[in-house]
C-alpha cells in the first residue's frame, strides 16, 4: 500500500532540511587526517572474465578497511571505474557476488562496511574506532552523542577514501569514476560524490539517512526505527541526536554534489520512505533524473535499474 505523499506532490518536495553551521568545516577536518594508502593483493577465485583483487585502504583515522576490485579482461573503452557501496548490515561478501559491473566491462571495486556484516552478507572490515556508549541495536546510534564520534561519520569518510582508492590502480588510469549503492550504499554514493569530489556521475537508489527526521515521522521500519527506540529512552537528547544527524543526512550532502545523477525510489518502500529520497532528488545540486518504481519498495533497484544505470552512463558518454 501506499504510506506517503502522492507522485505529483512528491515532485514538488523541497522541504527544510537542518544544516549545521560548521558543516563544511567540520568535512574538512574530518578528511584532513586521509592518509593515501592502498594495497591490492591477487585473490583466488573461480571468476575468469576479471582479474580480482584484494583491497585494503585508509579509512577513517587511518583505520583498514578492505574491498574488491574486479577488472574485467574485456573493458569499454570509455567506461568508468565503478565504486560501489554495500547496503546497511552487509559486507562485501565474496566476489562471485558482484559480476554485474565488471560482466558489463566496467572496472568495480566494492567497499566492505566497517564493523557490518553480519545481516545478509558477510564482511571483513572490523570498526576500531566504536568508542562505546549506550545505543540500540544496530549501528544507527552508535556514537551518536557527537558528530566526531559517529558511526556514519566514519563509514562516510571510507566511502571517499574507497572512490580515492579505486583512483589508484593502474586499471583506473584515464577512465572517470562514478558512485553507487542500494539503501546506505545510496547514501554513501552521495556523500562520496560529494566528499572525494570530482566523480562523473552518481547512481543511488533509495538512498538511506536522507532527510532524517521525516523518516521517522512516517516509518518505524529499522534502521530509522532504531532511533525512535533511542528517542523513547532519551528523550532528553532527541535535539542532540538530530543535530548530530544533520552532518550526515544526504540532503545535505546532495546540496553540494555538481555531478549528474540517476535515483531510484520506490513508492512503496517502508525503509527508505519516497519523501525522503525525493527530498534528497529535489535538493540535488546538479543535473539529476530519477526512476520512479510504482508498484515498488526497498528492493525495486534491481536488474531492470541496473540497466537504467547503464544506459544513462552512455547518454553522458561514459560506456
Amino acid at each position: 500500500m501506499f504510506t506517503d505523499l502522492p507522485l505529483d506532490e512528491l515532485r514538488r518536495y523541497v522541504p527544510s532540511v537542518a544544516e549545521p553551521a560548521d558543516f563544511t568545516e567540520f568535512w574538512a577536518a574530518q578528511m584532513a587526517d586521509l592518509a593515501p594508502q592502498v594495497e591490492f593483493r591477487p585473490a583466488v577465485t573461480p571468476l575468469r572474465h576479471a582479474d580480482v583483487l584484494d583491497v585494503t585502504f585508509a579509512g577513517h583515522g587511518g583505520d583498514p578497511v578492505r574491498g574488491w576490485l574486479l577488472v574485467p579482461h574485456r573493458q569499454r573503452p570509455a567506461a568508468p571505474v565503478v565504486v560501489e557501496f554495500v547496503g546497511y548490515n552487509g559486507g562485501r561478501g565474496d566476489p562471485a557476488d558482484w559480476l554485474g559491473w565488471s560482466s558489463a566491462g566496467y572496472v568495480h571495486l566494492v567497499m566492505d562496511s566497517r564493523g557490518q556484516g553480519g545481516g545478509w552478507r558477510a564482511a571483513d572490515t572490523p570498526d576500531p574506532g566504536d568508542r562505546g556508549g549506550p545505543s540500540t541495536n544496530g549501528f544507527l546510534t552508535r556514537g551518536i552523542a557527537d558528530p566526531a564520534g559517529y558511526y556514519f561519520t566514519r563509514l562516510f569518510v571510507d566511502a571517499a577514501a574507497a572512490v580515492a582508492a579505486a583512483r589508484a590502480h593502474p586499471a583506473a588510469a584515464g577512465r572517470a569514476v562514478v558512485t553507487t549503492g542500494a539503501s546506505q550504499g545510496g547514501g554513501l554514493a552521495v556523500a562520496a560524490a560529494h566528499l572525494a569530489g570530482g566523480v562523473a556521475a552518481t547512481l543511488p537508489d533509495v538512498p538511506f539517512l536522507a532527510h532524517v527526521r521525516r523518516a521517522v515521522e512516517v516509518t518505524d521500519a529499522k534502521p530509522y526505527g532504531e532511533l525512535i527506540e533511542y528517542g523513547a529512552l532519551y528523550p532528553d537528547r532527541i535535539e542532540d541526536v538530530f543535530r548530530t544527524l544533520s552532518y550526515v543526512d544526504v540532503v545535505n550532502h546532495a546540496k553540494r554534489v555538481s555531478a549528474p545523477a540517476l535515483f531510484a525510489v520506490g513508492l512503496l518502500d517502508e525503509i527508505t520512505p519516497a519523501s525522503t529520497v525525493f527530498a534528497a532528488y529535489n535538493h540535488y545540486a546538479g543535473p539529476a533524473e530519477i526512476t520512479v518504481h510504482q508498484f515498488g519498495d526497498h528492493d525495486c533497484a534491481g536488474t531492470r535499474q541496473f540497466h537504467a544505470k547503464i544506459e544513462f552512463l552512455a547518454r553522458l558518454g561514459l560506456a
